[in-house]
């Protein structure tokens, strides 16, 4: 695999941990501005997250990419 491939999943796993950890500090917060700053966090990592997985899927048709790897 490439590098530029494993960094794509790098991304993808590190948008994953970002939604995981806006999920527990919503439901752990105390207050609105934290409420609006794990929003955020979760906002961005769904859209780094597609932005990742559409490049993986053009890498993939190019065949640039393992393509056992999803």
């Amino acid at each position: 695999m490439k590098p530029c491939d494993e960094s794509l999943l790098k991304v993808i796993e590190l948008t994953e941990e970002m939604i995981q950890l806006s999920d527990e500090g919503d439901a752990l917060r105390e207050d609105a501005g934290c409420g609006v700053l794990f929003g955020v966090l979760r906002d961005s990592a769904y859209r780094i997250k597609k932005m990742a997985e559409k490049e993986r899927d053009a890498h993939i048709n190019k065949g640039w990419f393992l393509n056992s790897v999803n």
